[in-house]
């Protein structure tokens, strides 16, 4: 076989792909930690409004920066990336969609943030931090997966007081994560971080949900709420109609919502 043919069958290093239906252009590396829905689902919960900032800690390729982008215009997104092809890509991401004067990306880790990222002040901090911490067992062979699945020196707890050190006074913080390391989570925003809303997130009625989202206010006080949650998959197959508005069409998820208002 010729050099030519063996480098035609070996996958490309990143491949082009599409969110929101199509509206969001991504691309992603081909193998790896590959982008589902848990990013497009965060952008969803960000409660911003025009002109304000939002900080994403571990921007990644920037699918969940772009997704809110889609969504509200007016918004200045600031992604914060550890791993140089990432944020390569993430930057050629933002140009792609025509997003360089509202998508900046800084490269650089969150436990000592570069000050590229600027003064502390955002509107909004977003985090899809990884959801297995650094003694779960053994990380996945493949690096970027193993990045984005597996804690490294950062563990659950610096994601949220680095999110929460970046926010204005009242900001919110929204973070989606296994619904199984719920308890770790709230345990790090207590006392720092009040009016707490949980959603879970059902893959169908009736069957456990796997993650959350979380969202709370810096320095405010307020009980914690228990959203009714979101279900993903009808009975009948495929995706609710709730889940349908936010995956394809780019609704908001307000975490305020109730019943059936969830998408709207």
């Amino acid at each position: 076989m010729s050099d030519a043919s063996s480098a035609s069958m070996r996958a490309p290093e990143a491949t082009d792909d599409r969110l929101l239906d199509g509206r969001v252009l991504l691309r992603q590396p081909a193998s790896g930690y590959r982008v589902a829905i848990d990013p497009v689902l965060l952008a969803a919960a960000v409660p911003a409004h025009a002109g304000e900032t939002v900080l994403d800690l571990g921007c990644g390729a920037g699918a969940a920066a772009l997704c809110l982008l889609t969504r509200v215009a007016g918004v200045r997104v600031t992604g914060l990336e550890l791993q140089p092809e990432l944020a390569a890509l993430a930057r050629q991401n933002a140009a792609a969609n025509g997003r360089e004067d509202t998508f900046r990306v800084v490269e650089g880790d969150l436990l000592n943030p570069p000050s590229e990222v600027g003064l502390t002040g955002f509107d909004h901090v977003m985090a899809n931090p990884p959801f297995l911490p650094a003694d779960a067992g053994s990380p996945p062979p493949d690096a970027g997966r193993a990045g984005a699945q597996v804690e490294g020196r950062a563990a659950l707890r610096d994601w949220v007081e680095t999110g929460l050190g970046f926010l204005r006074a009242r900001g919110r913080l929204t973070m989606i994560h296994r619904a199984d390391r719920l308890e770790s989570l709230l345990g790090a925003l207590d006392a720092r971080a009040g009016d707490i809303a949980v959603l879970p997130l059902w893959p169908a009625e009736g069957r456990p949900a796997r993650r959350v989202i979380v969202s709370a206010r810096k320095a405010v006080a307020g009980p914690t709420r228990l959203l009714p949650g979101l279900v993903l998959h009808a009975p009948e197959g495929g995706i609710t109609s709730d889940a349908d508005g936010i995956l394809r069409y780019g609704r908001a998820l307000p975490l305020e919502a109730r019943g059936g208002d969830m998408a709207t």
